[in-house]
């Protein structure tokens, strides 16, 4: 194991915010982690898991443990009939798991093409976009016991999945770390979309049911890709945009009578238009989007070295500035729209340490 010190880990994130790790360790196989897990014990430090770095934001001041990056690689496809399992490595990037299973058109998580970050995250997060999530496709992820170093595999149902999140993100937080994951994707399937903006896309390019299963999902992540980089969500070195941790805020699911509740208060506030709203097993889904620009923060809005994309209200991006500035902002977003829409706003992202609330 490679156990550095002092290792600035803004480079480590997407957002390019966060101070110094005590300790920093590249864990490139099982044996490494546990040897990390076991250094950080015996020291008695603090653990923080690092993946891809798309969907955590750690303080200015740094991290006082031990920050444990996981590198396990590996990716392996296995078509048998009408179904294929892929075994990933935590830490494979996730959109190159996309386009190997896209190039062998296999169907399940084309929609989830663009996102940035590793394997290992999908699970704990429930990756979902454009209709799709992980929780669809997930057969197995194997962790490991942070505390016991022992080895497990939890099936999709032994994950609690919900929407955009799972028992390793809820009551079981910071208990595992994710070794690998096994999804299983569909073959010779033609995607089903049941999402308007890439359904709509999609057909202007092409009718799906009359291409051969290889061509609709290429195409599928075709579009996918190209909405992505319009909303500056598929990472550019050269898009300041990209500078962020993708969207910072769910978007809240109401349930009839909270949805009737927002409907009367924007009515009352002088709104004429009608809310957007997404379909939801449980209620209503209202986009989080729409709720931060109609509380008044727009996109590009500017604020101290942080802002609003300019491309996509939900992405907070650093300009410059620090973790205190982007969380401050945050603050004040979710005040705003706690005041005029009685939501309190759920942020994604994972705030380490010293940053929580």
């Amino acid at each position: 194991m490679n156990l550095r010190e002092h290792v600035s880990l803004a480079p480590y994130t997407t957002i390019g915010l966060g101070g110094p790790a005590r300790y920093f360790a590249d864990c490139a196989n099982e044996d490494e982690l546990r040897e990390a897990l076991t250094v950080a014990r015996q020291r008695r430090l603090p653990v923080q898991v690092l993946g891809g770095g798309s969907n955590v934001i750690f303080p200015d001041a740094g991290f006082p443990g031990l920050v444990a990056r996981v590198a396990l690689g590996g990716l392996t496809v296995r078509e048998a009939g009408d179904t294929a399992d892929v075994v990933a490595g935590a830490g494979v990037t996730w959109d190159e798991l996309v386009e190997e299973t896209v190039r062998r058109g296999l169907s399940g998580v084309e929609c989830l093409s663009g996102i940035p970050g590793l394997v290992g995250g999908t699970p704990i997060q429930n990756v979902g976009a454009y209709g799709q999530e992980v929780a669809d496709t997930i057969t197995g992820v194997t962790c490991l016991a942070r505390n016991s170093l022992e080895r497990l595999t939890l099936d999709a149902a032994g994950c609690g999945f919900g929407y955009r999140t799972s028992r390793f993100k809820r009551e079981d937080r910071d208990r595992f770390v994710v070794l690998g994951v096994t999804f299983r994707l569909r073959r010779h399937t033609v995607p089903t979309l049941g999402y308007p903006e890439l359904a709509n896309a999609v057909a202007e390019k092409a009718d799906l049911a009359r291409l051969s299963p290889l061509e609709a999902v290429r195409l599928v992540r075709e579009t996918v890709l190209a909405l992505r980089r319009q909303k500056s969500m598929v990472l550019d070195a050269g898009d300041p945009n990209t500078r962020s941790v993708g969207s910072f805020f769910l978007n809240p699911v109401l349930s009839r009578q909270g949805f009737a509740e927002l409907e009367q208060r924007w009515k009352a506030a002088g709104g004429s238009a009608p809310i957007p709203t997404f379909p939801a097993p449980t209620g209503v889904k209202v986009p989080a989007a729409w709720l931060v620009e109609q509380a008044g923060f727009r996109k590009g809005h500017r604020q101290d070295g942080v802002g609003i994309s300019s491309r996509h209200a939900l992405a907070l991006v650093n300009l410059g500035g620090t973790t205190a500035q982007l969380l401050a902002l945050a603050e004040e977003i979710e005040r705003a729209v706690l005041e005029r829409f009685g939501i309190r706003l759920e942020r994604e992202p994972v705030v380490v340490g010293a940053a929580l609330r």
